[in-house]
């Protein structure tokens, strides 16, 4: 298949998902209801949170799941599945309740931001494009984030489409970006699907290809008198660059009206040029001219850029960005969210009961059965923590509301003048979407305003943040405890 012919994303699983509801399917097990929680164990270069991003694409692959003519056919060449179990996928539509957080809200590790409720087959098959989903964008927009953070005000914009895994990576990653806070992307075809804004000039080859650095200043000022930007570092930064694009705004954008709106740096002592770039530019009469810097940023980079009092007015940050890359400050090898997609319950005579998976590593050990997830507020409008409950039970925070701390459940303690907010919103009912999609503007809003108002700022350190509280409710707490009790060798 050529990559300009229509793909179907349903078949963006793995094989496993498709032997699985195959053998479901040929023992009976095709009705029968299960629920799957999507969960993640560590938040990336360990931080203190993570942003959940991706909800958008999922709804669309759920909408679009069904199998063609020629996956069918491709399925049948691998000869090991029935012909009953293909014939049944011809006619397959996603027929089962999906719950999540908003996109956009900010999570932790180990409580279920996804919870899919369907019959077996149907959660089975979604499992790996779900999971493909949350990892990539819920990365990129959490490390964004922390690149924004360290950037302290000024604009940061993705410059990272040429260095992402691929083209969708980099097209999803940007949409990731800027729900993350990023201004706006160098990628086209981000902008055009998502109403991102759009930004970019010239590169090195555009200064290369004319006799000297003036001429092609000028070209392109007189091309775009009203966004003149200049790349000023092909040859000198501070001996040739800035004194040509000085140059070019006084003799050719002035005589029209117009100013140099910016210059970028993309090699060099960033901090060193930067202060003397404005200098320069100051005495030229040029104090409204921006200076944009590029080249291999993250936030660490960015932060120690303003701890010396680099005159940077924004960032354009590439492969980090869009590949979400692990610091080196972090001490992780690899940049990843982890997110997993567990079975959580089965329905049984109509009463879904829990089920759990227990390990030798304690952190993988799940939280089982139906459930709900509630954000607890203090009297400030603080996140204080979150808190697992069973499905069933009523949350009344009216009063002294006592809760455990699974990590310590000895102690008696209590939520006392708190509130709380259900972070999962049905998303899916019976097959159906039944939840009104946000704008991407109106998810970045969202993820900006949790974070100045919501959660503590000891959460947002880059180093040893301050850890989230996971609690549960103290019938919750038994459940699990009992079903562990039950499960012991």
């Amino acid at each position: 298949m050529k990559q300009s012919e229509k793909r179907n994303l349903t078949m963006v699983m793995d094989l496993y998902e498709l032997t699985m509801a195959n053998g479901y399917f040929n023992s009976g097990d095709k009705e029968s209801r299960v629920a799957f929680d999507v969960f993640y164990r560590k938040n990336p270069d360990k931080g203190g949170f993570a942003i959940f991003a991706g909800l958008e694409q999922i709804i669309e692959y759920i909408e679009s799941l069904r199998f063609e003519e020629e996956d069918i056919a491709y399925l049948r060449s691998l000869n090991i599945f029935t012909d009953d179990f293909l014939a049944y996928l011809k006619n397959f539509t996603f027929r089962g309740d999906i719950y999540a957080f908003p996109e956009g809200t900010i999570m932790y590790p180990n409580e279920p931001i996804i919870t899919v409720v369907a019959p077996l087959i149907d959660a089975q098959l979604v499992e790996t494009a779900i999971l493909a989903l949350v990892n990539h964008q819920s990365l990129v927009a959490t490390k964004t984030r922390r690149i924004v953070r360290a950037a302290a005000g000024k604009a940061v914009s993705d410059f990272g489409a040429r260095r992402a895994h691929n083209m969708d990576a980099a097209v999803y990653g940007a949409r990731a970006a800027y729900i993350g806070g990023a201004v706006g992307t160098a990628t086209v075809l981000a902008g055009q699907m998502f109403d991102i804004p759009v930004s970019g000039t010239m590169a090195h080859s555009w200064i290369m290809y004319y006799q000297d650095e003036f001429e092609a200043f000028k070209t392109y000022a007189e091309n775009y008198p009203d966004s003149t930007t200049l790349l000023v570092d092909t040859y000198d930064t501070l001996n040739s660059g800035i004194p040509n694009a000085i140059r070019t705004a006084k003799e050719v954008l002035e005589p029209m009206g117009k100013r140099l709106k910016g210059v970028r740096i993309d090699s060099g002592d960033l901090a060193y040029l930067s202060n003397k770039v404005r200098e320069m530019l100051d005495e030229a009469g040029l104090e409204d001219c921006k200076i944009i810097v590029s080249n291999s940023l993250d936030e660490h980079t960015i932060r120690s850029l303003n701890n010396q009092k680099a005159k940077i007015d924004s960032y354009g940050v590439g492969e980090r960005l869009i590949t979400g890359a692990s610091s080196e400050f972090s001490g992780d090898k690899i940049s990843l969210l982890g997110a997993v997609y567990k079975i959580a319950a089965v329905e049984e005579n109509g009463e879904f009961k829990p089920r759990i998976k227990i390990s030798g590593n304690v952190e993988k050990i799940t939280n089982p059965g139906l459930k709900k997830v509630y954000r607890i507020y203090d009297e400030n409008g603080k996140a204080i923590a979150d808190l697992l409950a069973k499905a069933e039970e009523d949350i009344d925070l009216t009063k002294d509301f006592r809760f455990v701390n699974p990590e310590m459940p000895w102690k008696n303690q209590y939520f006392t003048n708190c509130t709380a907010k259900n972070l999962q919103q049905k998303i899916f009912e019976n097959g159906k979407l039944v939840y009104k999609i946000p704008s991407i503007h109106e998810i970045r809003d969202y993820v900006r305003q949790q974070l100045e108002t919501e959660i503590w700022e000891e959460e947002q350190r880059f180093h040893n943040p301050h850890k989230h509280f996971m609690d549960m409710t103290p019938d919750y707490y038994e459940m699990k405890m009992n079903l562990l009790y039950d499960l012991r060798e």
